[in-house]
């Protein structure tokens, strides 16, 4: 699929440009129209299962609601207050209800685009793809994909722990003192074996000619090609003419430090 083969690292350019210009923009229809074109790419075109996608973004959906009703009930003075919107059965005034939209469409315009990413990306590719096209340093690299890779690990690590404290008779915790006591006995082999894991895995990395150089070859090359070039600039191209549409349409605001 098209959006999953991007370039990782032009993909994330386009994801940081993306929120800084989001960022200038203070109107609730230029966030809005954004976010459906993120979904009909993220839901449409990258083929994401919705379900799973309103899971990832239930959380912050609900943080968006709490930050509209804040800002709803804990506004500032408005400049002109008898302009008003009945909502829940209460009259607020039209230029908080417009600020408490344009915080939360913002949020969910960013959780949005940092979803699109997630759920398209491959994180080793990323890894890959920054030493690559952007120098990302490879000892720092190797190092952030060992951390990666020994994630799983340690769950499967913190199982075998348990159960050999329950073989020996160590009992479940009942209460939350005895299950932080449980897990103070958990961290210092679980800690233990962490550190021999990553003892072998760097005499296994020096072992095999690795010095941390950035003059080396890749197994698996990324290269920045034109499909990729189109996919930033069609972002871009679209949030502008989203944001020239809001303009004529008389909505469109810059950010001058409301909150």
């Amino acid at each position: 699929m098209f959006i999953h083969n991007v370039n990782p690292s032009i993909k994330a350019i386009t994801i940081i440009l993306s929120v800084l210009l989001l960022a200038l923009v203070f109107d609730p229809i230029t966030p809005f129209l954004f976010i459906i074109w993120i979904w009909f790419l993220t839901i449409g075109v990258a083929k994401i299962n919705w379900k799973k996608y309103l899971l990832y973004f239930s959380p912050f959906l609900i943080f968006a609601v709490g930050m509209f009703w804040s800002n709803l009930i804990f506004a500032n003075e408005p400049i002109n207050p008898n302009a008003a919107i009945t909502l829940f059965g209460r009259d607020f005034p039209t230029e908080d209800v417009n600020t408490a939209l344009s915080l939360s469409l913002r949020i969910l315009s960013f959780a949005s685009l940092s979803l699109l990413f997630l759920l398209t990306t491959n994180i080793v590719h990323f890894i890959l793809s920054l030493m690559q096209q952007c120098k990302f340093p490879p000892k720092l690299a190797y190092g952030i994909l060992a951390g990666y890779r020994f994630s799983p690990m340690i769950k499967d690590e913190l199982f075998l722990i348990r159960s050999a404290h329950r073989v020996r008779g160590v009992n479940r915790a009942k209460t939350l003192k005895e299950g932080f006591n449980q897990y103070k006995r958990f961290a210092v082999p679980l800690l233990a074996s962490s550190i021999r894991k990553a003892e072998r895995t760097a005499i296994a990395m020096e072992s095999k000619g690795f010095t941390g150089s950035r003059d080396r070859t890749f197994y698996r090359q990324f290269t920045v090609t034109t499909k990729d070039w189109i996919f930033l600039l069609g972002m871009v191209a679209v949030l502008l003419i989203l944001i020239i549409m809001s303009w004529q349409l008389g909505y469109f605001k810059w950010y001058n430090g409301e909150l």
